[in-house]
């Protein structure tokens, strides 16, 4: 069963940074392209991000374009998000999930932006 670990969420100010954090175990991790999904309040989920499976190739939609970054480290099996320049419409829960499947994701982790 594939297993996924988000962490590194927070409180942040508009502006500010985070980086965020995805372990996977359970499934061959280099194999598998991956996303950053996201979920707000009283929305549904959204994507954030899809790196392939050799971390060649990065993707986003424009809302994080040039502020968010993915990358990958295959040896530790560890998928990562770094957020640049926050801003309010991107608090929510984070979660990595395979591609054909966002629906096998981790528990999450919270992002709040707010002064």
């Amino acid at each position: 069963e594939i297993h996924l670990v988000e962490s590194g969420g927070g409180l942040v100010q508009p502006g500010g940074s985070l980086r965020l954090s995805c372990a996977a175990s359970e499934f061959s991790f280099s194999s598998f392209p991956m996303d950053w999904v996201r979920q707000a309040p009283g929305k549904g989920l959204g994507w954030v991000s899809r790196i392939t499976s050799d971390g060649g190739e990065t993707h986003y939609p424009n809302s994080v374009k040039g502020r968010f970054t993915v990358s990958r480290d295959n040896a530790k099996n560890t998928l990562y998000l770094q957020m640049n320049s926050l801003k309010p419409d991107d608090a929510a829960v984070y979660y990595c999930a395979l591609p054909t499947n966002w629906e096998t994701r981790g528990q999450g982790t919270q992002v709040t932006v707010s002064s």
